[in-house]
């Protein structure tokens, strides 16, 4: 018997390598590739014991180590074996109920896709991934995956697609906004040419320039909006790379201020500094650009004639706050948490008017996360609106 103990850990060694690297080199992602491991470890702890009188013993053994094996993993795994149900772990009982294990698998999940593959039909000996839509929630999306295995036994595996499904959603609604934002400004740009283009009887000279001052506008709209398309994917490819220089934010918000003079018009932006020396791990290029966002949204929402405050105090151990706050109409309570989605606009006719491209706010929660901050916003209708950036101090200055 130890001489099998000892064939089934080589073996079992030998298919969790194989898969891994076969699921790797068919460019499978990570979770996939976990699976292929888990069915190929499976396979072999669950394969008949070549010594007849160990067999009773081992069947036991054999659940036992499934349960085990699968106790290790974040998604539902079920191993089934005569569409009974021999093992579950954790993550399944909470998705299909603490008491499927022994229980006809078709029962454990009840969906009309999903009865065929279960009982085995079909597949010719190769997985089978079928999608599921309404296990656990209505129209949550899974990808149920059976695996056979050697002895006859099935592993079964659901993937949540939900993220997966979100993250496509976002796509194709940042494609079809930022055609959108692109095809107005065109659209004008186009209009006015033709015009323009009909002859010097067609306008005269105060039209002409008129029309011309319109088509730089919507030229520089453009521009912007490109600009900040480009910046946004910039800072998303470098989210992973976490900025190591020390950076002084107090430099960096006179910089600010002085750059968004002509949009004040004469508003006073006041500065309260309560956290002392204020240096932080970070890129300057983006913390500037973060600083004259927030600046410009204050500018533009707040109150003609009132202030715009820039305070910085402790946001506890090692941590500095730095916050925006305007004195404009506010924000209604249900539009906040969609605020720094991008194109997202409270009043987009205002928006428009006011200048900006929809995407400040969403280039703000990026530069945030990278730099392993937290950004946090109040506002409540006619108070104004708070935006709060909490950055870890530099880690040198913080530890000395």
């Amino acid at each position: 018997m130890a001489g099998y103990q000892t064939e089934r850990i080589v073996g079992a060694t030998a298919a969790a390598a194989a898969g891994v690297a076969g699921a790797w080199w068919a460019g499978a992602p990570p979770a996939a590739a976990l699976f292929a491991m888990l069915a190929g470890i499976a396979s072999f702890w669950l394969m008949p014991p070549n010594e007849p009188e160990a067999a009773p013993a081992a069947a036991e053994d054999d659940a036992d180590e499934g349960s085990n094996l699968m106790a290790a993993f974040d998604e539902p795994l079920l191993l089934v074996r005569d569409r009974r149900v021999l093992a579950a772990n954790e993550a399944a009982r909470a998705l299909l109920g603490a008491h499927i294990e022994g229980s006809d698998v078709r029962l454990a999940i009840r969906h009309p896709a999903a009865a065929q593959p279960l009982a085995g039909e079909g597949g010719e000996g190769l997985p089978v991934r079928i999608e599921l839509v309404g296990l656990g929630d209505v129209g949550r999306p899974w990808e149920m995956v059976v695996a056979p295995l050697p002895d006859g036994s099935r592993l079964v595996r659901l993937a949540d697609q939900s993220q997966a499904r979100a993250a496509e959603q976002m796509r194709v609604d940042f494609v079809a906004n930022a055609s959108h934002e692109l095809r107005t400004p065109l659209a004008t740009l186009i209009g006015f040419l033709e015009t323009l283009q009909e002859g010097e009887a067609a306008v005269d000279a105060e039209t002409r320039a008129r029309f011309i001052a319109i088509m730089s506008g919507e030229a520089v709209r453009m521009r912007d909006l490109l600009d900040d398309l480009m910046s946004l994917s910039r800072i998303e490819a470098e989210r992973f790379a976490a900025p190591r220089d020390i950076v002084d934010l107090l430099p960096l918000i006179d910089e600010a201020k002085a750059a968004v003079k002509p949009l004040a018009k004469g508003r006073r932006i006041i500065v309260e500094n309560e956290a002392g020396e204020a240096l932080v791990d970070g890129e300057a290029g983006q913390l500037a650009q973060m600083l004259n966002n927030l600046l410009v949204n204050a500018l533009k929402y707040g109150r003609a004639g009132t202030p715009v405050r820039i305070r910085l105090d402790e946001a506890g151990p090692g941590l500095v706050r730095l916050a925006v706050v305007d004195q404009g109409e506010g924000i209604a309570a249900d539009h906040i948490p969609r605020l720094t989605e991008r194109f997202y606009r409270v009043d987009p006719g205002r928006s428009r008017q006011v200048g900006g491209t929809g995407l400040g706010l969403a280039i703000v929660k990026h530069i945030v996360l990278r730099h392993r901050g937290r950004l946090e916003i109040r506002s409540a209708p006619g108070e104004g609106t708070q935006i709060e950036v909490i950055l870890p101090r530099a880690t040198s200055v913080s530890q000395s």
